[in-house]
């Protein structure tokens, strides 16, 4: 399993809330409105990507899916209300 940040910025709110439902049936969490945070493996974290790229309108959408080894996950820096 792998740490993952999937990190979008969706026009369409019926679009953006299907790929938030994506997110959450994968089993990750909402770190903030448009950001979620979990561990996947390789499969899931394929299987997740496809399943936003079948939701999103191409020509103005962006999905960020960012996979992050253990050591450099122990290395971020919540500040403030994180």
């Amino acid at each position: 399993m792998t740490m993952v940040w999937v990190v979008y910025d969706i026009t369409d709110n019926t679009t953006r809330k299907n790929v938030a439902r994506i997110c959450l049936d994968k089993g990750l969490y909402r770190v903030q409105k448009s950001v979620f945070l979990g561990s996947l493996n390789a499969n899931e974290r394929d299987s997740l990507a496809l399943e936003c790229e079948d939701e999103i309108d191409h020509d103005v959408d962006s999905v960020y899916v960012f996979p992050m080894d253990d050591e450099s996950f122990r290395k971020v820096k919540l500040l403030g209300q994180a």
